[in-house]
């Protein structure tokens, strides 16, 4: 009889994902209801469940999932939860959540690994950094031995404790996220060097100014060149990780800002590499500044780039972002269309369950008048109007952009609405309006309309920049200032600038 002998046993990883952004000034918390739905990402599932449903969308879980099943790794799945971005996450939504999580993890037996999918921006309700609390607690229960690697937004919000519970953590390099499931792949890569022994030094550096979330995208400058130079570092073979974090400036917690990880074969390369970006970042701080029209302004200066060049001209709804924490009710920009008697102009995703069920109950072709409340701010007073309801959704479609990558969104009742010229996307659920389905699944074409008013910030750029003659940023009244220095801040570390100094400043 042949004697074999027994290859390697497979490496037994436990993951999981639990990502929430948090603007600590927004109206509406994030409970379990938030994390059900999911706000335009899968839903709350957990064991096997949730690796099927992140399987092939953009997050970073899936590409660790990816990762993991190539390297033959033995997988223990535990939790996926996310949720729009809003306030505070609720204290019964995140105990229940990382109780969930670390259930599974304890029930597992001896681990290997541990491969995480965060934000890096999570407050909750009794906790001013969620995903120090999840960290320390898978930590505490699977001993120091067990490597804890972590895949982070690009907007996290990072301090020192994280840092050190972590054995390593990387970010996003993308905004608009269309690497979301690229960055898990690197995790998971990371997770299988320590794995196999090696271990790697720590530089942490925390950066002294927020910046503006427009003014963070990659597409443009400064964020293109840093972001360039931070792949050219890492290709010194000593550098395993590095991580530039713009940062959520909506949060007031300590931790806010910018921040950059840097994990090396020794400390000399890791301290060299931190301090060569953070050297270019502070460089180009003047950089870092854009213009954000009001709402009638916007309007004026997409109509004269469509008189003098034809063809698409998006406009940022940027103040009501849900991607920030906004609920995507405001109606400054819709009204700014409507008196400036636009023709071919488009709006979404606004949300009012009540009106989307007053348009079901009409029907298609009917004319019915709408009071839209707006968000209650100063400058958002309510807006009303008799619209024709073109085309009623049941809200389900596949947003298959290069940001939401084939998610499958679920928006609840919708509708396309006319008024005069100008047509609304009405939902019942909140998400970002960054994918061009958004429009296209009750009927309208974006790269067939004049204007499109979008109720995003950044990650629309992803899948409407290929169509749109021009970009404007609009600051119509919302909840999610677009300069920092509006907000009232009272907690943050001292010495933290509000803005960016630039040539004006």
């Amino acid at each position: 009889m042949d004697e074999t002998t027994p290859g390697p046993r497979a490496k037994r990883v436990a993951i999981g994902g639990f990502m929430h952004e948090t603007n600590t000034f927004a109206a509406t918390k994030a409970g379990l209801d938030a994390f059900r739905h999911g706000g335009g990402w899968p839903p709350l599932t957990e064991g096997a469940e949730a690796l099927a449903a992140v399987r092939g969308v953009n997050v970073g879980m899936a590409g660790a999932l990816a990762y993991a099943e190539d390297a033959g790794w033995e997988l223990v799945p535990t939790i996926w939860a996310a949720a729009s971005p809003s306030a505070h996450v609720t204290r019964e939504a995140f105990e229940t959540v990382a109780e969930r999580m670390l259930a599974r993890i304890a029930q597992a037996g001896p681990l290997d690994g541990i491969v995480l999918d965060l934000h890096g921006a999570m407050v909750t309700e009794h906790l001013d950094d969620g995903e120090v609390e999840i960290v320390a607690r898978v930590r505490a229960l699977v001993g120091p031995d067990v490597p804890i690697v972590a895949s982070l937004d690009l907007h996290g919000n990072i301090g020192e404790r994280l840092v050190a519970d972590a054995d390593a953590l990387v970010a996003y390099r993308t905004y608009p996220h269309v690497d979301m499931a690229d960055t898990g792949t690197r995790a998971a890569a990371l997770l299988g060097r320590l794995m196999a022994g090696e271990r790697f030094a720590k530089a942490f550096r925390q950066l002294p100014f927020l910046i503006p979330v427009p003014w963070q995208c990659t597409d443009l400058e400064p964020a293109r060149t840093l972001y360039a130079g931070l792949a050219a570092l890492e290709s010194d073979d000593r550098i395993a990780a590095l991580s530039l974090l713009m940062g959520f400036p909506a949060a007031d917690i300590p931790e806010c800002g910018p921040s950059i990880l840097a994990y090396a074969a020794g400390e000399a390369a890791a301290d060299a590499a931190a301090q060569a970006l953070e050297t270019a970042f502070l460089a180009a701080e003047p950089l870092f500044a854009g213009e954000a029209l009001a709402p009638d302004a916007a309007v004026a200066r997409a109509r004269a780039i469509l008189a003098e060049r034809g063809g698409t001209v998006v406009v940022a709804d940027t103040q009501d972002n849900p991607g920030a924490g906004g609920d995507a009710n405001t109606t400054g920009l819709l009204r700014a269309l409507v008196e400036a008697n636009v023709e071919n102009a488009a709006i979404g995703v606004l949300v009012d369950r009540a009106a989307a069920q007053a348009a079901h109950a009409a029907g298609e072709g009917a004319r019915i008048t709408l009071t839209l409340p707006g968000s209650g701010l100063p400058g958002d007073p309510p807006f009303t109007g008799a619209f024709l309801v073109e085309r009623l959704s049941d809200g389900i479609f596949t947003a298959d952009g290069p940001y939401y990558g084939g998610t499958r969104m679920r928006l609840g009742p919708s509708a396309a609405l006319r008024i005069g010229g100008v047509r609304l996307v009405l939902a019942s659920e909140k998400a970002q309006a960054a994918d061009r389905a958004m429009f296209g699944f009750v009927g309208i074409v974006p790269e067939e309309t004049g204007i499109v008013c979008v109720k995003s910030s950044v990650h629309f750029r992803a899948d409407f920049a290929p169509i749109a003659t021009e970009i404007l940023v609009c600051a119509a009244p919302g909840p999610m200032p677009v300069d920092p220095r509006d907000l009232p801040f009272t907690r943050l570390r001292p010495g933290l600038r509000l803005a960016p100094r630039t040539a004006e400043t």
